[in-house]
């Protein structure tokens, strides 16, 4: 069975030799690839029917938004790497063979804790698998993923992520 390819923007600024005519992103992704060299191969990979430009139903988005709220990943991931994660996913579940083409950390950690496969271009790739959470840096009063603001609603101080070591 032939591997569909789900790219991230740096796939493409990161040099990915796109070789066959299974590969997938997101319309989110094409405002992140600013630079000439990117932009010309991702423009050649669709007019050479290499790359399908696919948005995925929300129903997926809910799916994975349920997942990397737990890991505390929501915190890190923008609206086009939750797409893109979301886009591995359904393509996962309709049976296809999927690996992602990332350099983005966060993105690979919740891939991880998906089991949805995934490589780097110019990065080894994660070793472990951490979650996130907001802390306080003066008293460490933790805060849910949802709390609104920058300081700390008991003494004042700035409000941190702190990365924990999921054991996996």
């Amino acid at each position: 069975m032939e591997t569909c390819y789900v790219l991230d923007a740096s796939a493409f600024i990161n040099g990915f030799k796109i070789d066959s005519k299974n590969n997938f992103t997101v319309p989110e992704i094409t405002a992140e690839i600013k630079d000439f060299e990117s932009r010309l191969a991702f423009d050649m990979a669709i007019d050479e029917g290499k790359l399908v430009i696919q948005d995925v139903p929300s129903k997926y988005l809910s799916c994975v938004n349920d997942i990397i709220s737990e890991s505390g990943d929501i915190l890190r991931l923008s609206l086009p790497d939750k797409k893109l994660i979301s886009l591995a996913y359904m393509l996962s579940e309709q049976g296809e063979n999927v690996k992602v083409i990332s350099d983005d950390y966060t993105i690979q950690n919740t891939l991880k804790i998906m089991n949805i496969p995934y490589s780097g271009i110019i990065t080894e790739g994660i070793k472990g698998i951490y979650n996130w959470k907001k802390v306080c840096e003066g008293c460490k009063k933790e805060y849910g993923e949802d709390y609104p603001f920058d300081d700390c609603e008991i003494c004042g101080s700035k409000i941190y992520k702190k990365r924990i070591k999921v054991n996996k």
